[in-house]
């Protein structure tokens, strides 16, 4: 019988089953991990309520902590430290004052991340921040470390830095939406997972080297919706070769996307270059159901008055965009998204 049993028929059933089992882990471990962060918004919600009991909430919330903590250890094991109920307590005190409907019990919730994940996003005191990093780790299914890479590269001010009072105010409601091409894009873009010193001497095409070694990395950079295409993508024409460094297409915006590197400060003759590639694909790889291509010249430093004089006043489809190969200061970014939104309050 065996015999008559294709080896391809037992691959596919095996392939099936591999599916059904991998699944169901990740639903059990899904279960777990909401039953267990509820149960931790709960105790830090008797511990709070316990605390305020006491005439001293200090030394009488001190002491408790201490008390419970070796109690706890003692039947349940290590993840019941002094620090743990602390973590506990502030998970409470701080989505119990959010608009969530978490302000009375958790059993109506669903907890979608990791403790760890609330671990860090306790730590973030901007609610409208806050709030924007979980939407992204949540529909982004980022891990831990993902979650805090693009906290310490400063996502949230990057974004709001290309954006008005409203749309900033929409990160945080809805999360990061893309719809047109500038909500694709973020100021300046972090490359620091290169490992390429500032004052490193290195080529356009080091840099190119770089990023696809590390082309993972580099699209989560990039932002939501991005796959790769193509590298030094080649037209010929009039017995002339032009090469577009990375080539990109993005399934929300369903069209291709350009990137150029410079390492130097931006020149006009780069835009012309670029709303000549931009023209190319348009007119030789774009479908008719597609939309329009967009450049992004992606450059060490940039002078916005050659931006704005070099391309026309209705174009939106090329961007100049500054990197860097070092994790921004978020103070210095933040500072930077005060000022243009007094700015704009102004006007």
């Amino acid at each position: 019988m065996m015999n008559n049993v294709s080896t391809r028929t037992i691959d596919t059933v095996y392939g099936n089953i591999k599916f059904i089992l991998e699944e169901a882990r990740k639903k059990s471990y899904r279960t777990i991990n909401s039953v267990m962060v509820s149960a931790y918004w709960e105790i830090g919600k008797l511990i709070i309520e316990e605390e305020q009991k006491g005439k001293t909430r200090a030394e009488y919330g001190k002491k408790i902590l201490q008390i419970l903590s070796v109690k706890l250890t003692n039947e349940f094991g290590k993840s019941f430290s002094v620090r743990n109920l602390e973590l506990m307590r502030a998970f409470y005190t701080t989505y119990a004052k959010t608009k969530s409907p978490i302000s009375k019990s958790a059993k109506s919730i669903q907890f979608k991340l990791s403790w760890t994940h609330y671990i860090r996003l306790v730590r973030i005191k901007n609610p409208a921040e806050r709030k924007f990093y979980e939407m992204e780790c949540i529909e982004n299914n980022w891990a831990v470390r993902e979650l805090d890479r693009q906290f310490n590269a400063a996502l949230y001010e990057r974004l709001a830095l290309s954006r008005s009072k409203k749309k900033i105010l929409e990160l945080s409601r809805k999360g990061h939406i893309i719809e047109k091409p500038q909500d694709a894009l973020k100021e300046p873009y972090v490359l620091e997972f290169l490992g390429i010193d500032e004052k490193e001497e290195y080529s356009e095409s080091d840099l190119e080297s770089a990023l696809i070694e590390h082309l993972g990395k580099f699209l989560l950079e990039l932002g939501k919706g991005f796959s790769f295409v193509a590298r030094q993508k080649r037209f010929t024409f009039d017995g002339q070769h032009f090469y577009i460094d990375l080539v990109f297409y993005n399934r929300l915006l369903k069209c291709f996307v350009l990137i150029d590197l410079k390492i130097g400060e931006l020149k006009h003759q780069d835009i012309g270059q670029m709303q000549m590639y931009v023209n190319i694909f348009d007119r030789t790889v774009k479908l008719p159901e597609e939309n329009r291509t967009i450049g992004i010249i992606l450059c060490k430093q940039k002078t916005e008055t050659i931006v704005k004089f070099t391309l026309p006043e209705s174009d939106r489809r090329i961007f100049a965009k500054e990197y860097q190969l070092y994790l921004p200061s978020k103070k210095e970014l933040q500072s930077q998204m005060n000022r243009i939104r007094i700015a704009s309050e102004k006007k």
